[in-house]
């Protein structure tokens, strides 16, 4: 089932489907490519597909187990900036870094699993954000990049 497919008047159910499907198209996007190629640098910003994936990966676990979880980015093990979270250690694979996204995409369903679009979360830096807010922010992020790596893979695969 894809959000198309999900009842109109069911706004958790479309969101969790939106964000499903770009969660999907961000690892599709490494589908059958190289370790060189998922590193290769073809922008001055310097993001890679590897990259965006790692992001996301971080994006999703700081709004979701950060802002929602209230747990810090310390306690999480994870890097305190964006920039830093695209960055790619000689240890980061095409293996790994998916493996990784999709553990953080299973703790974030059981971590918000039982709650309500309406739950204010507190972890936030800048004061309480409903969890649809914090929704609306990863899906547009999702959505962001996953526009990001289809133009990188086209770019890549070209080569």
């Amino acid at each position: 089932m894809d959000a198309f497919d999900v009842p109109l008047d069911d706004e958790r159910t479309q969101l969790d489907a939106f964000i499903e499907e770009y969660r999907s198209a961000m690892d599709a996007a490494l589908d059958r490519l190289t370790e060189e190629q998922a590193r290769r640098q073809l922008v001055p910003s310097a993001t890679t597909l590897l990259g965006l994936l790692k992001h996301v990966t971080w994006m999703q676990r700081v709004w979701f187990e950060e802002c929602v979880g209230g747990t810090s980015r310390r306690e999480l093990g994870l890097v305190q900036s964006p920039d830093e979270s695209f960055r790619l250690s000689d240890d980061d694979t095409v293996a790994s870094v998916t493996e990784a996204h999709r553990q953080a995409c299973a703790t974030t369903r059981t971590a918000i699993a039982n709650l309500p679009l309406d739950t204010v979360v507190t972890g936030h830096r800048t004061g309480p954000r409903t969890l649809r807010w914090v929704y609306l922010q990863v899906l547009r992020e999702l959505a962001h990049h996953c526009g990001h790596a289809d133009i990188l893979r086209e770019q890549v695969l070209a080569d």
